[in-house]
């Protein structure tokens, strides 16, 4: 039996889906930038501008994810919530910290685990 049968709404829409895509998109793109810079792939000298964009499109698409608890049905932003606690210390912490890649990457379980519970 369907869920509508059941009286039951679906769980995850298509706009849920393409937020929470876009967030993790976002934040593979802004992890492997940094990776790139951190290990001399990529020279940013003249362009820093471009990795702190992408760190500010995750926030921003993060926080849009999230708020799907407000606008759906879905409960993935539950999920992805948390990530919210190592995106904001690295904007505290800074690009020189010595530990910045571990706390950007801290964020990643909360990434896959928001992308995974958006797709039910």
């Amino acid at each position: 039996m369907s869920a509508q049968r059941h009286g039951r709404r679906s769980r995850s829409t298509p706009a849920v889906r393409a937020a929470f895509g876009a967030a993790g998109a976002a934040y593979i793109a802004s992890c492997a930038v940094g990776t790139g810079v951190a290990t001399g792939v990529l020279d940013l000298r003249g362009a820093r501008w471009v990795h702190h964009a992408l760190y500010v499109g995750t926030v921003a698409l993060a926080g849009a994810a999230v708020s799907s608890l407000v606008w759906s049905p879905s409960r993935a932003g539950w999920s992805l919530l948390p990530a919210a606690v190592p995106l904001a210390a690295l904007a505290r912490l800074g690009p020189r910290f010595p530990r910045h890649p571990f706390v950007a990457l801290s964020a990643a379980p909360f990434f896959v685990a928001g992308f995974v519970h958006s797709r039910k």
